[in-house]
């Protein structure tokens, strides 16, 4: 009997240590299965320290072009093939270095996690060549475009797009607070004086591109001119307009600002004023399927939907506009096309998120 259940412990304790390691094998190539954006950020902190995270840094390093950016979109955690070794070798000079997507801040971010399992000197040359590339691109008034070295196209504008200035403006803002995740890259002196400078110019640049309507600062558009500040078009179908999408993390930023000036205080006021005013009630954003069986995206009634707010609105009349790619301004999410209905975001509900932050923001300001 004794001999019977020893055995039957043994099977248990066998298979159990087998499903173990099955499991342990799968977790660490789950991260094949998911997007850069997520790997390069958001693994758990362990992950940074695996053999695996080790051969992504590699693909890291080789694909950093020479001026110090990365190329968006590429999925670096996955294995090269040798053709793609060698074009990003060959390439490395080219133009293509970008913050748009959250590239270049991205790999930043994730130099630093490995470099603080690994202490490997390489991690750390591409994190302040990287660095470097942040302070280089960036406009004398302050603002960054979309591509440097400029690509002589919209993409030249100053950039609030996808957050692409403010996700490098928030990367300085962790710089200088000392966050954890730097510190084991013990960033010079020098190099947060560059970045006090960048991150400084940045605000005022903020500042100088919010939209002003009868004296009173309102929000920003998606890309400002990058000489004249005045607000400007990208693709066909994002004209110049107040947004109200990218306004929001911008007026988020300005709220991390300790001590921060009247101006700044009068321009988060202003912005909150105007997603307040040009909220969007008694609508939801839903999908249908079509006649042809594929799925649409339709705006329907609900007095019970929480509020949204459109991605654009027009600068003289401030209603909302929906674009297909002729670039003709429609009233509707219904006028425009297939494609563009549904290959875009045109509604967004951020803009909660900042008017829940803003009274606990304002109470702190004025105890000041």
């Amino acid at each position: 009997m004794k001999n019977i259940y020893l055995i039957s412990m043994i099977m248990v304790l066998t298979i159990t240590s087998a499903l173990a390691q099955n499991k342990q094998k799968t977790t660490a190539k789950d991260y094949l299965s998911l997007k850069w954006k997520q790997v390069s950020t958001k693994m758990p902190a362990e992950w940074y320290g695996t053999e695996d995270a080790k051969l992504v840094a590699e693909n890291v390093l080789l694909s950093q072009k020479e001026i110090g950016g990365w190329e968006k979109n590429k999925p670096y955690h996955q294995a090269f093939s040798e053709s793609e070794k060698t074009h990003y070798i060959q390439d490395k000079s080219e133009i293509g270095a970008t913050f748009d997507n959250g590239a270049t801040i991205s790999e930043l971010r994730f130099l630093a996690k490995v470099y603080s399992h690994f202490n490997d000197k390489r991690y750390k040359q591409a994190f302040e060549k990287g660095l470097e590339y942040i302070f280089i691109s960036q406009y004398e008034n302050g603002g960054w475009p979309q591509f440097y070295p400029c690509k002589g196209d919209y993409a030249d504008h100053i950039t609030f797009n996808d957050d692409a200035m403010v996700n490098t403006l928030n990367f300085l803002f962790e710089i200088l607070a000392d966050s954890k995740e730097f510190d084991s890259l013990q960033i010079n002196k020098d190099r947060k004086d560059k970045a006090q400078t960048a991150f400084n110019k940045g605000i005022q640049c903020i500042l100088k591109t919010q939209i002003v309507v009868n004296g009173q600062p309102t929000v920003w558009c998606a890309q400002h001119d990058e000489k004249t500040f005045a607000p400007a078009n990208a693709r066909a179908y994002e004209l110049a307009s107040f947004s109200g999408g990218e306004s929001v993390n911008i007026a988020l930023l300005l709220m991390k600002i300790d001590k921060p000036s009247e101006q700044i205080v009068a321009a988060v006021n202003g912005a909150v004023k105007w997603f307040e005013a040009n909220k969007i009630e008694g609508i939801k954003l839903t999908q249908e399927i079509d006649k042809n069986g594929k799925k649409n995206r339709v705006i329907v009634k609900d007095e019970k939907a929480s509020p949204l707010w459109a991605r654009f609105y027009d600068l003289e009349t401030c209603k909302p506009y929906f674009c297909s790619r002729d670039g003709i301004k429609r009233n509707s999410l219904a006028e425009i096309s297939y494609e563009r209905r549904n290959g875009y975001g045109w509604y967004t509900d951020a803009p909660a998120r900042l008017l829940k932050k803003y009274p606990g923001w304002r109470k702190k300001v004025n105890a000041k």
